[in-house]
């Protein structure tokens, strides 16, 4: 072989290896999804929370969703739907979830509680990734298995209106909100018994856990205090004082920081989960609801209520970065990791 057709051979070969290079590189890319539960549009707005802008909102086929979740793979947003009313006021009793296919943006499912239950918070077991369900009217946690979509079984919570949910780390234990009931439920998951009914006040509101699974937080709806469950006794340890009532509560990643919604005040208040004291007030739009923290740590968000938007905070200087616009009436918020 001629030196001219060695040359002409190994230039055609460069020549496809950057094409497949460039095809490579020019492929679309996914991202990790913000998603959120928008009450009075009746959807689930698609955000990328890297551009900061909504990319889709999603009709959930039912009134009215509140809350969210996202498959541990980022496929699928599941929206529980819980009717038009207020935690124990009059209305209508939702029965079903709403399954969103998160690539199409289509709604692909529907699931039937087969009464009516007012479905409301959805969390997936860290562990064995089954998903969870309040369901106020029956006094239970619905389980739910993902892949055939069917119900599984039933946890009793032992009190009215479990509005929220937490789970410990290990997937072991889950502690329920019950609003009207002013308690917390701690519940053996596994064994589904509840281990404790925890007295908290007239009316509770919202639920997290700490990261080492050590505390557990509500808040008082009839005075600006904050309980804190100490979940190797069940029993209030301490009440913190904070700047006005409280609603939705989450701790940092590394378990340093608790991030309170003041929704009265139109701020977020910042716990130091270690002196016990509130360090920080950030403003946010009217009406703070729910608070995720992204993944990285770098940012929490906080859907607000009264303005359509959510709000991102930089955690390094407790700032607001930014506002998303979204739905009317924003509340549960989800993360759905990408698949790269």
């Amino acid at each position: 072989m001629n030196a001219a057709r060695r040359s002409c051979m190994l230039a055609a070969a460069l020549l496809a290896l950057l094409s497949i290079s460039a095809t490579r590189n020019s492929a679309p890319k996914t991202h990790s999804l913000l998603l959120v539960a928008n009450k009075a549009d009746h959807t689930v707005s698609i955000v990328d929370p890297n551009a900061g802008r909504e990319l889709a909102a999603v009709p959930v086929g039912g009134i009215t969703v509140h809350e969210v979740a996202a498959s541990p793979d980022g496929s699928f947003a599941w929206a529980p739907i819980y009717g038009n009313s207020g935690v124990g006021r009059p209305g209508t009793d939702g029965q079903t979830l709403s399954v969103i296919d998160l690539t199409t943006r289509k709604l692909v499912d529907t699931i039937d509680f087969q009464k009516p239950t007012r479905p409301h918070c959805a969390v997936f077991g860290p562990k064995n990734g089954k998903l969870y369900v309040t369901a106020e009217l029956t006094k239970s946690i619905d389980v739910i298995d993902p892949k055939s979509r069917k119900i599984i079984d039933s946890i009793p919570t032992g009190e009215r209106e479990s509005h929220m949910l937490a789970i410990s780390s290990d997937g072991k234990r889950g502690y329920t909100s019950n609003v009207g009931a002013g308690s917390v439920s701690a519940i053996d998951l596994e064994n589904k018994k509840v281990l404790d009914i925890i007295p908290v006040s007239g009316i509770a509101q919202r639920i997290a856990i700490s990261p080492d699974d050590r505390w557990v937080f509500t808040a008082d709806q009839t005075k600006p205090q904050l309980a804190v469950i100490d979940t190797r006794t069940n029993k209030i340890a301490r009440w913190v004082p904070l700047p006005d009532i409280a609603f939705g509560t989450r701790p940092t990643l590394d378990g340093n920081w608790l991030l309170i919604t003041l929704p009265a005040s139109n701020k977020v208040a910042v716990l130091n989960l270690q002196t016990m004291k509130v360090e920080h007030e950030i403003d946010v739009p009217p009406a703070p609801q729910e608070i995720l923290m992204r993944p990285d740590a770098q940012a929490a968000y906080v859907s607000c209520d009264r303005s359509k938007q959510v709000a991102e905070i930089d955690l390094a200087t407790w700032k607001v970065n930014r506002l998303i616009n979204v739905g009317a009436g924003a509340d549960g918020l989800a993360w759905a990791a990408s698949g790269d």
